[in-house]
């Protein structure tokens, strides 16, 4: 695994494929995590206790943008069975599955015990409340928060004021 500086790891985290997992400067990884993926994370990020991030067997990768967190049990899934179409059985050769890339961009949260569904692409500024389920290929706009089952607009963010505060600590 490669890391920046200041980088904390849970005593109780589980990391399958280390050398899959890039890590940028003051990330904190709580315990009780799993991750099983191929991990992007830039810097000033925290994934709460918890959290899952699994799927995609290393072809499909889940990245997150800097100042942006996963809440506690938080559950990525980069590959899933197709319930509808297939079998529902990882162990079966030629199942088809539902899978692809998990991008959250700068500025990014999502909420206690929600799950987000394979090949979404979550642009700056999006939260997404707790308990909320986020289906693939989600059409999201930039700087809103969602949340529900499956998750719907819910308001703008307040961007302005979000920048305005990290001036004000010297991150811009």
């Amino acid at each position: 695994m490669k890391h920046g500086k200041d980088f904390i790891l849970g005593e109780y985290v589980i990391i399958k494929k280390p050398d899959l997992i890039e890590v940028g400067d003051n990330v904190r990884i709580s315990d009780f995590c799993r991750i099983s993926s191929a991990c992007e994370i830039s810097s000033n990020c925290e994934i709460a206790p918890g959290t899952y991030i699994a799927g995609g067997d290393g072809v499909y990768k889940f990245k997150m943008g800097s100042y942006s967190s996963l809440a506690s049990g938080v559950r990525v899934w980069l590959s899933t069975n197709d319930y509808c179409n297939e079998l529902v059985t990882h162990s079966v050769p030629g199942v088809k599955e539902i899978q692809g890339d998990v991008v959250l961009g700068k500025y990014t949260g999502i909420g206690t015990n929600s799950v987000v569904m394979p090949n979404n692409n979550i642009p700056e500024g999006v939260v997404i409340g707790a308990l909320s389920f986020v289906p693939s290929n989600f059409e999201f706009e930039p700087w809103t928060v969602y949340a529900g089952r499956p998750i719907r607009k819910i308001k703008p963010r307040n961007k302005e004021n979000i920048m305005k505060t990290l001036k004000e600590l010297g991150e811009l």
